[in-house]
């Protein structure tokens, strides 16, 4: 595997980053996670979008313009010789000192690592996710926005070793005024009586990529569709409940802190996002290969 460090492509052994980056220090720097099909990259400017918005948000001034950072993640893919796969962009504050101020880093790190990924095995997404909700709360808009996709997830971490040390595939976690925010890593959406809700971005959710994906495909299937505060009830009663993130896509969610969604299966209305989701993701995207 070939690594791209700013500019340069590097076997993976030989990769390395600076001890005094800024992004190894402190987690100061911003990341996405993209995911590649069939020769094709999904959903690429939406992600750039959101990396340079990311960027704003933490006065970190990215050194190339989005069509160069799109030419560099398309020839990160080509060099590595793949058609399937994902696709982590990191852009970190650069090497400074080991202060906290960082107007000692004269210039950003930019990284791109292409690779393999299976965020779980299939049988999962035939019978779905048991999932917890954990103790461990989302940081406060107030504190971090959670819209900055940041390498600060030290939070997100903590909440998943609660769901691994209870032996359930994902955490659910709750904002400081005991809202569903989203999970360690996947956003959640409940289907109750015909209708979709998911929780707000206010409420400490990400703005996932796969999240609009399926508000879109939700418009297209006549599905009615809610942004609201949710609490756990609101899941524990749900006809159904899935999850989507980039290297999740969309997965059921059928059981909650014991308590068994719907039927305990994967419902029909998942299965069918599951499935246009995958018909998409085959069908569309920012070509690699000529």
């Amino acid at each position: 595997m070939k690594i791209y460090i700013d500019g340069t492509f590097y076997p993976e052994a030989d990769a390395k980053i600076s001890v005094f980056d800024h992004g190894l220090l402190y987690g100061d720097g911003i990341f996405e996670g993209i995911r590649f099909y069939n020769g094709r990259v999904f959903r690429l400017e939406e992600h750039l979008d959101r990396l340079f918005d990311s960027a704003r948000a933490i006065n970190l001034a990215i050194p190339m313009t989005k069509q160069e950072l799109t030419e560099a993640t398309l020839n990160t893919i080509r060099t590595n010789e793949l058609r399937d796969g994902y696709v982590r962009l990191i852009i970190t504050r650069g090497v400074g000192n080991l202060g906290l101020s960082p107007d000692r880093c004269n210039k950003p790190t930019v990284i791109i690592i292409s690779g393999a990924i299976a965020l779980y095995p299939e049988e999962m997404y035939e019978i779905g996710l048991n999932v917890i909700t954990c103790s461990t709360r989302r940081i406060a808009p107030a504190a971090l926005s959670p819209t900055v996709k940041s390498l600060n997830y030290l939070n997100n971490v903590i909440a998943k070793i609660e769901a691994n040390q209870a032996g359930a595939a994902e955490g659910i976690m709750l904002n400081e005024q005991g809202f569903v925010a989203e999970c360690t890593g996947d956003n959640v959406f409940a289907l109750k009586r015909g209708t979709l809700l998911t929780p707000t971005i206010a409420s400490g959710a990400l703005r996932g990529i796969t999240r609009e994906v399926v508000i879109e495909m939700a418009a297209d299937m006549g599905i009615p569709l809610r942004e609201m505060q949710m609490t756990t009830y609101d899941l524990y009663t749900a006809d159904e409940c899935f999850l989507t993130g980039t290297a999740a896509e969309v997965i059921a969610m059928v059981r909650l802190d014991g308590r068994t969604i719907g039927d305990g299966k994967p419902g029909e209305v998942t299965r069918k996002f599951v499935e246009r989701f995958r018909v998409l993701t085959q069908s569309s995207g920012t070509a690699i290969y000529e």
